[in-house]
């Protein structure tokens, strides 16, 4: 009889300590500021490497869009919009400017020593000139046709656009906005990346190729295959170790040797690639793509690049820009209705932009 009632106690006390485990575990579970989450914990869920999007702000506004462009000193966002660019805190999410005025914008390149700004503008071929400051237009400067991608090289002191369709990139004097002269490439553009140091590079996208330019001088070096990268499109740099990375239609991201024109490695991407950068800071390279993602590889020495990380954003959301002091990326969308029905002979047209639904993309680490 004793040995049953003690038995009873035990199963009460038992019980009751259960109830009062649960109990604490359903209010910790209920209030976040009891059950802070690591750091550690925080990347994990974001991904290897603790990229994830932070903000979405909905810019609105009338256009597609191509290229966007960090101005690093004052945190400004230009973002091409078809015939305009816009001016965005991308912080704040709120816009702060537009410039108007123009037909086919593509590339947007800062020059704030000189505060000036230059847009690509592709129809039928010339670049525009404003003043860092006011935004208002200065000049606009004939290129030749099809004028897409542009830089700025801090070396000459000279913008560089790539012209596609004249299968030229053009040399314009940054201080002066006249133009220098132009270079055959052998092949069309599709963007160019200058290091420093007396060389501007370019990518072919109908022939598979890099392009080596002396950036003073006008005159290729070198013409490299990129197989087995195919119809290269975004380009990044690493100028301090001279080394190229190629966003490639074919679903690759390629590291290429300056020097050599060597293919080094490659990683995998999503589709429909538009834009590379790469952060000297961390040695990321990244890759977008218009299936929404970013891709994140990491340079782990001068002659080895391994996959890192796939960041999902939104679709279509193929073009980026990164921040070297924040080490933040931006990109850029829209929603989509249904596509018309494609004619007969015709090809399928894009879906249309659901007005009013431009959004800025934010990721953080």
């Amino acid at each position: 009889m004793r040995t049953s009632h003690f038995r009873a106690i035990s199963i009460y006390l038992a019980a009751l300590l259960f109830a009062a485990a649960a109990l604490h575990i359903a209010r910790v579970s209920a209030s976040p500021a009891s059950a802070p989450i690591s750091h550690a914990a925080v990347q994990a869920a974001a991904g290897a490497s603790g990229y994830h999007v932070v903000n979405k702000f909905k810019l609105g506004g009338d256009g597609g869009w191509d290229y966007i462009t960090l101005e690093p000193t004052t945190h400004r966002l230009f973002v091409s919009r078809g015939t305009h660019v816009m001016v965005v805190d991308p912080e704040k999410g709120t816009v702060l400017g537009d410039i108007p005025g123009m037909h086919r914008v593509h590339g947007i390149a800062l020059v704030p020593e000189f505060n000036k700004g230059f847009v690509s503008d592709g129809n039928p071929g010339s670049v525009f000139i404003f003043d860092l400051t006011t935004l208002k237009v200065l000049d606009e400067v004939k290129t030749q046709p099809d004028c897409d991608g542009l830089i700025y090289d801090p070396g000459t002191k000279r913008i560089f656009t790539a012209n596609g369709d004249a299968k030229t990139a053009t040399a314009i004097d940054a201080a002066t906005g006249k133009v220098i002269g132009n270079v055959d490439l052998g092949g069309g553009p599709e963007f160019l990346q200058a290091d420093g140091k007396g060389h501007l590079f370019v990518n072919l996208e109908d022939k598979s190729e890099l392009v080596k330019v002396d950036a003073k001088a006008l005159k290729v070096e070198a013409t490299w295959p990129l197989a087995p990268c195919e119809s290269p499109s975004g380009l990044a740099i690493d100028a301090v170790h001279e080394r190229l990375f190629v966003g490639c239609h074919n679903k690759f991201m390629a590291m290429v040797d300056g020097d050599s024109g060597k293919v080094l490695g490659t990683v995998p991407i999503g589709q429909g690639v538009d834009a590379n950068r790469f952060d000297p800071g961390t040695g990321y390279a990244f890759a977008s793509t218009g299936d929404g993602n970013i891709t994140v590889a990491h340079e782990d020495s001068a002659d080895k690049i391994s996959p890192v990380d796939t960041v999902a954003t939104l679709r279509g959301a193929r073009t980026m820009e990164f921040d070297p002091a924040s080490h933040n990326l931006y990109t850029v969308t829209a929603e989509f209705g249904p596509a018309p029905a494609a004619q007969p002979g015709q090809r399928a047209p894009r879906p249309p932009m659901i007005p009013g639904s431009f959004t800025l993309i934010v990721l953080s680490r």
